[in-house]
């Protein structure tokens, strides 16, 4: 599917979503978009716009694009609005103008306290936006958008966990690649770069900042998380793992495996470290097998949360998974505790389409940090692995 096809298909969808939340229109509002640019434009143009743009759908279907002449070309090659409307001095005459045939009585845009996916418009721009629809009577329609937005990134669709499943799978194949290559001596930053050859050679784009991935740990008192590699040496006896993940055609993976680096003599991990990582495992299988349309994250969490617990561990310090799409962390749901960090997303609904990561973690003293994250997808009846699930250690060394 191509880029235009797949903006197609979510514009049909943001229809559908828009009626089904009774809001009269979805408006995004953007200039510079190179380096300002809001989140959710990939699902509404293919490429930046420059000057002040509005992005219009409609709850009937008719969809508008305001944008400066010289975008004006290649907004309406994509074929994907009704009206493309290219201006010279000034988008609000056109704006209102179109704004005033419509008589919206609610006008979503995109601002969030909750969510950073649904938080695009800048308050500068809230400000310009509210000045225009002063001058037709409308400032007072603003609402937030912040449902339809969550609603278009979450409910993925037949086209976008394709892209999602190839990035998985180009995952696990380098993280295949690699087990042969570590070894005791070897540093963390060797291992990364080793990865990072990989990826390149197949001419696939990381899934976030390259210099955290892959992000690699090896042993004890490590930074455990979110750091780059280092110079720190393989050891035997110890845990390593990583985290790991790539975009293609627009779409992310986001993997973490545990490998353990054998002394000389075993053939298998010794049973503290064995015991570490079987927790794991389950606590990923407790949380998949009660995921389904209709929970809350924050139920999926304390689940996995108490397996590891009541094993006699401390319980891992961040939410159990995120939504994953176009960013590695996306969407407005989360499996997580109820903490203040996490606002309301831990009680959101899990839908039908949700791709999340499940990726508990926990600390075995001495060896290092055992943790697995897989991939999922919520479906009607349950939640289906994308990823293939690591049940095993993978030995190394």
């Amino acid at each position: 599917m191509t880029m235009t096809s797949l903006i197609r298909e979510k514009i049909f969808q943001a229809v559908g979503i828009l009626n089904e939340f009774d809001v009269d229109c979805w408006l995004t509002f953007t200039r510079e978009t190179a380096i300002n640019g809001d989140p959710t434009l990939p699902f509404l143009v293919d490429g930046d716009l420059t000057w002040h743009s509005a992005l219009i759908v409609t709850k009937s279907g008719t969809t508008c694009a305001i944008v400066g002449q010289y975008d004006k070309k290649a907004v309406e090659d994509l074929g994907v609005y009704t009206d493309v409307i290219g201006y010279v001095e000034g988008i609000t005459k056109p704006l209102q103008d179109w704004l005033r045939s419509l008589r919206p009585a609610r006008i979503a845009v995109n601002y969030s306290r909750e969510s950073e996916i649904c938080d695009g418009l800048t308050h500068g721009m809230y400000l310009t936006l509210c000045g225009i629809l002063a001058g037709i009577g409308m400032e007072a329609n603003l609402v937030q958008a912040d449902s339809i937005i969550g609603a278009l990134r979450q409910r993925k669709s037949p086209a976008e966990l394709g892209r999602i499943q190839k990035a998985i799978g180009a995952t696990e194949e380098i993280f295949s690649e690699v087990a042969p290559f570590i070894r005791p001596g070897r540093t963390e930053r060797e291992i990364a770069a080793f990865m990072k050859e990989r990826a390149n050679e197949r001419k696939i784009p990381f899934a976030w900042d390259e210099k955290v991935c892959p992000a690699v740990f090896t042993g004890p008192d490590t930074a455990a998380a979110h750091y780059a590699p280092t110079d720190r040496k393989v050891e035997e006896g110890h845990i390593l793992n990583m985290d790991f993940g790539l975009k293609m055609e627009g779409y992310c993976s986001d993997l973490q495996r545990t490998f353990y680096v054998r002394r000389k003599g075993e053939s298998a991990a010794p049973d503290d470290v064995l015991r570490g990582f079987e927790t794991i495992v389950r606590a990923i299988a407790g949380a998949r097998e009660a995921m389904r349309p209709g929970v809350n994250g924050q139920l999926i969490d304390a689940i996995a949360r108490a397996i590891v617990t009541q094993a006699g561990y401390d319980e891992f310090p961040h939410a159990l998974g995120h939504q994953v799409g176009r960013f590695a962390h996306d969407g407005t749901a989360l499996l997580g505790p109820a903490w203040e960090k996490y606002g309301k997303k831990p009680f959101a609904l899990l839908e039908e389409g949700m791709v999340f990561t499940l990726e508990p973690r926990l600390t075995i003293p001495g060896r290092g940090i055992a943790t697995v994250e897989e991939m999922v997808v919520v479906r009607s009846g349950g939640a289906e692995f994308l990823s293939t699930p690591q049940l095993a250690l993978i030995l190394a060394g």
